[in-house]
């Protein structure tokens, strides 16, 4: 079923003054998050030596930020809707910009997991605004596809921003200053955007439903949790019991926006093969991807023994291939076809991933940054045409709803990606033989195992440091061959779903 949306005809609407420039403000709220999500990677190793976390702690720093997105994004989508979405745009920006001062100065694992919760609250306002926000703003078909390129090619560059810039940072200061970063952007884009940005929501919107807030927020939480903890220590019945309540919720939280006059969430929007298909690979690529995202900058400087500065130079070529393929994607997927372009896509970053599968210490970086590049292309063009496909199934009063829906997929698969693979990576790492005396700490994260060596004698730190390198390389084939298989899967799946969807075209 094709979208039968049509475009705005006049004038005023298809040319609105100063898009351009509000267009560039959403940019700066995208790039304060993605540089927010690549710096922590690169700050792993300095965190899990200052604050000492557990391999489970370590997760958590690193997955909880997006299990609470995951769980507030269709709520605050759907509030942006009702109360604006330029309103919301910048309180969460401003409220961002405070919480990465806690991050920043965060003492224990315990109060940075909390900080970083609170983040995710503020930066489930973020993403859906400015998706909703471009689609009020470019009401011509190829001027929209052109905005959503743009704006998927400014998430790639904080990739590629945040691990530069934090690599820098790191070798000049401590870890908590790849936090504070976030302090200028949130300026520039609250300064400008009160300017620039129009204000717009749905004219009817209804009531704000708290009991559908709080079963999206539960279910969502439960349900990752709950795969979290099996991944990582096996199914139990307190893990059961979790898994189950989050289950509840969610059927609950649908079953409720069936009944309800104006729900959080239109239901029926799933009905389109179109939405339905593109919301669906973006979760299931973004699952795949987040082993890989998330362990590359460790593998980069514990394993390889690069500096942080050096790291972040390392994964440019991902960003490089997103941005160019990003904006020029609504104009191949045009000329070819959408299931084309997703597809090709998607199957470019499955065969990436499982050139992943063969690095190890003495790699050579032309094979890494060829498959870095190809893992960047693809998911440029098909994270940037999923998303115009999303924003064209839906009219443009509900656009904050179903923005959220594409960026509950997006946080879901990370969440549930860092929890699968994350664990398959965590479990094939703490089975390693190591020297008598070493520490307990050296089997819960390979930076534990970096700390523990710098304390022990010379041939004995060798003989750890080998033997730690090696299970931390061989947990992160397991993972990106796991996440080869899951995009190659999600290629042919999308080939089928996406069949007969087509971008909009102006007339």
């Amino acid at each position: 079923m094709t979208s039968t949306l049509q475009p705005a005809r006049t004038t005023e609407a298809v040319k609105r003054p100063g898009r351009w420039l509000a267009l560039s403000v959403l940019v700066l709220a995208v790039l304060l998050v993605a540089v927010d999500a690549t710096v922590l990677g690169l700050a792993t190793p300095y965190i899990s030596e200052d604050l000492e976390p557990s391999g489970t702690q370590l997760l958590w720093i690193g997955d909880v930020y997006s299990f609470v997105i995951a769980g507030l994004l269709v709520s605050m989508g759907s509030l942006g809707d009702r109360i604006g979405r330029k309103r919301i745009l910048l309180f969460g920006a401003t409220a961002f910009g405070a919480l990465s001062v806690l991050n920043a100065y965060a003492t224990t694992p315990e109060a940075l997991i909390a900080a970083r919760a609170l983040l995710g609250v503020a930066g489930a306002t973020l993403m859906p605004a400015t998706l909703a926000l471009i689609r009020h703003l470019f009401h011509d078909p190829r001027e929209r596809s052109l905005a959503v390129g743009i704006w998927g090619a400014a998430a790639s560059a904080g990739t590629a921003v945040g691990p530069i810039v934090g690599g820098f940072l790191l070798e000049h200061f401590w870890w908590g200053s790849v936090f504070l970063i976030n302090l200028p952007v949130m300026a520039v884009l609250v300064l400008v955007g009160i300017r620039t940005l129009p204000e717009s929501r749905n004219p009817a919107p209804g009531p704000w439903d708290l009991p559908s807030v709080l079963l999206s927020l539960v279910g969502m939480i439960a349900v990752v949790y709950a795969v979290k903890e099996a991944a990582a220590h096996g199914f139990a019945w307190p893990t059961l019991g979790v898994g189950v309540l989050g289950a509840a919720a969610l059927y609950g939280f649908v079953r409720r926006q069936l009944t309800l006059p104006a729900p959080l969430l239109d239901m029926r929007l799933f009905r389109n093969r179109g939405f339905s298909g593109a919301v669906l690979a973006d979760l299931l690529t973004v699952l795949g991807l987040s082993g890989l995202v998330f362990f590359l900058s460790q593998f980069l400087q514990l394993v390889q023994d690069r500096p942080p500065f050096e790291a972040g130079l390392a994964e440019l070529p991902a960003a490089i291939g997103a941005v160019a393929a990003g904006l020029v994607a609504g104009r191949v997927a045009r000329r070819f076809s959408v299931r084309a372009v997703v597809s090709g896509g998607l199957a470019a970053i499955g065969l990436a991933l499982a050139v992943i599968t063969v690095i190890d210490a003495s790699t050579g970086y032309p094979l890494l940054g060829a498959a870095l590049l190809v893992v960047g292309v693809g998911a440029g063009f098909s994270f940037t045409v999923t998303a115009d496909v999303i924003l064209s199934a839906v009219p443009k009063d509900q656009a904050g709803a179903a923005s959220a829906v594409s960026e509950t997929a997006y946080e879901l698969g990370a969440a549930l990606g860092i929890a699968v693979l994350g664990s398959i990576v965590t479990g094939a790492y703490r089975d390693f033989t190591a020297p008598a005396g070493t520490p307990a700490g050296a089997h819960e994260s390979l930076g534990g195992a970096v700390e523990a060596a710098s304390h022990l004698p010379a041939p004995t730190a060798d003989t750890l440091l080998t033997s730690a390198r090696e299970a931390f390389v061989h947990g992160l084939h397991l993972a990106s061959g796991a996440g080869a298989a899951v995009l190659l899967v999600t290629a042919a799946a999308a080939w089928f779903l996406l069949r007969n969807q087509h971008l909009e075209s102006a007339d």
